[in-house]
């Protein structure tokens, strides 16, 4: 396994050379695409790592939780992953530790580990992907693909509620 990445590079190499594409010069030019996509996103990626940032700190997540909380137990989901699910499309980073603190809390194998383990599978971290793919090419009116993008999120906490409740208990 340790040798797959020299093996690929050296193909893609003697691929190119067989070609007779001008490899250095493709890299070069490829290189330079990626700066200017990184420069391009990188003021949105800012704005998102910011508000991401100072959601956590304002405290407004565990306080959005509190509202949400009673009205999810109703419905049978478990209250411990009410905050992954509103953090989830958000951070990806910030809904793994969340993941990570139910399994400590709760147990792998527990109701609220399992739902969220599939919840963890099935959603997309949508702001980040919209900010990136967004951005890169300059699209500035997201509220349709927002909407959408949210739906789906809403849509994959209930079915992995339902999954684990009919398919895996």
């Amino acid at each position: 396994m340790d040798l797959f990445m020299p093996v690929f590079i050296a193909a893609a190499v003697i691929f190119g050379l067989v070609k007779r594409v001008p490899i250095f010069e493709a890299f070069s030019t490829g290189a330079k695409e990626g700066i200017n996509t990184l420069l391009s996103i990188a003021p949105t990626m800012v704005g998102l790592i910011v508000a991401v940032n100072m959601l956590k700190a304002s405290g407004a997540i565990g306080m959005l939780c509190g509202w949400i909380t009673p009205v999810a137990e109703q419905l049978g989901f478990p209250s411990e992953i009410v905050p992954m699910v509103l953090l989830r499309p958000v951070s990806g980073g910030g809904a793994t530790a969340l993941l990570t603190g139910i399994y400590s809390d709760c147990g792998p194998d527990s109701f609220a580990g399992e739902v969220a383990s599939v919840l963890a599978g099935s959603t997309e971290t949508t702001f980040y992907a919209i900010a990136v793919y967004y951005g890169s090419i300059n699209v500035r009116k997201i509220r349709h693909t927002l909407i959408a993008a949210l739906s789906a999120d809403f849509t994959a906490a209930v079915m992995a509620v339902l999954t684990v409740r009919f398919l895996l208990n």
